[in-house]
């Protein structure tokens, strides 16, 4: 059973930790004269903190005693894939990279900590709406807007926030797609495994107020 308080507690705490983490990495950020835009050209950025509203808006909802909307719903379940790809593609493709200015605990925070964070949160307290294949290739969609948007920026400016994105450094565009076709793949993975979990793992407890869930 869902224990309301402890979820309540740490979707404030663990929301209010990415914020700050990001935060702090921002002022360092400016601090070096690097460009702002550029630092929430991260997907790793973007993605904690849509992470971080979804759990501070999820805990004010339980605080609220309210059951969260369907639309809530969903887009909680975008930010938990999204930070769960966060973290594999850190885990995968940046962990050896050189980390530059960013900080050591704040890497720990953003590209672990909170990964797991969302992952444990949505099983813990799976949606009361039940989830459908074609509401997981909805969460694709700010993936999609976020590459549309990375690589038509980075070939107008020169900087990509990943090497895997920037054609110079992997060998050419083709290979570029290549990668954001692997990305895509696993994001349909875990998407179609957050699907399948919250709906075998639903609880009504944790949600009382909902009398008929559609399930």
């Amino acid at each position: 059973m869902t224990q309301r308080p402890l979820l309540l507690s740490s979707r404030y705490f663990f929301g209010s930790l990415a914020i700050f983490a990001i935060v702090t990495q921002l002022i360092i950020h400016v601090q070096h004269g690097f460009d702002l835009v550029n630092y929430f050209g991260y997907f790793t950025n973007l993605s904690n903190i849509f992470g971080a509203v979804i759990l501070l808006v999820g805990a004010y909802t339980l605080a609220q005693q309210r059951t969260p909307s369907p639309t809530q719903e969903l887009v909680r379940g975008a930010a938990t894939v999204a930070m769960t790809i966060v973290g594999l593609i850190w885990f995968a493709l940046l962990r050896g990279e050189d980390l530059g200015a960013l900080l050591p605990w704040v890497n720990g925070i953003v590209h672990i900590l909170m990964p797991i964070v969302m992952v444990v949160d949505w099983l813990v307290a799976p949606s009361w709406l039940r989830i459908t294949f074609g509401q997981v290739l909805l969460w694709l969609s700010y993936p999609l807007v976020y590459l549309i948007a990375t690589l038509l920026r980075g070939a107008l400016t020169g900087w990509y926030p990943y090497p895997f994105l920037n054609p110079a450094k992997v060998g050419g565009a083709g290979v570029v797609a290549l990668y954001c076709l692997g990305i895509f793949g696993v994001f349909l993975v875990v998407g179609y495994g957050a699907m399948v979990a919250s709906n075998r793992l639903f609880r009504q407890a944790a949600y009382p107020s909902v009398a008929k869930p559609q399930r």
